[in-house]
């Protein structure tokens, strides 16, 4: 999505990563069941979306804020191991699904920790 207007966090492939995370998340949990609407379903999407919000939120901040913020989207998506492992064992994502979405998951916490490194340094 191209605009106007930029926003600097926008550059972070950490952030760019998460978006799309975010929206495969989305995607998948279209075929849940219903009942699983506010459940599973919900805390799966609401889980992949705050990587990339806490990101976006924590890098406003200073150095310290930003680190924290990161933590949180690191607790966020381990989170999401959780619920793509629950989503398998219920047969709502397929095996490759799960693991598209633990790839993507571990690729995230590398570059979510080595950010977090890097911020740790300058404080």
């Amino acid at each position: 999505m191209k605009s106007n207007y930029h926003f600097k966090f926008e550059d972070l492939k950490v952030y760019q990563k998460a978006m799309e995370f975010g929206e495969l998340v989305h995607h998948q949990t279209k075929k849940f069941p219903k009942e699983e609407r506010f459940e599973l379903t919900s805390q799966f999407k609401r889980a992949s979306d705050s990587i990339a919000l806490n990101i976006a939120e924590g890098s406003a901040g200073t150095d310290k804020q930003f680190y924290n913020y990161l933590g949180n989207a690191y607790h966020s998506m381990h989170e999401c191991v959780s619920c793509s492992s629950k989503a398998f064992l219920r047969n709502y994502i397929q095996p490759e699904e799960n693991e598209e979405n633990r790839k993507n998951l571990t690729e995230l916490a590398k570059m979510i920790s080595t950010l977090r490194k890097k911020i740790a340094q300058r404080l």
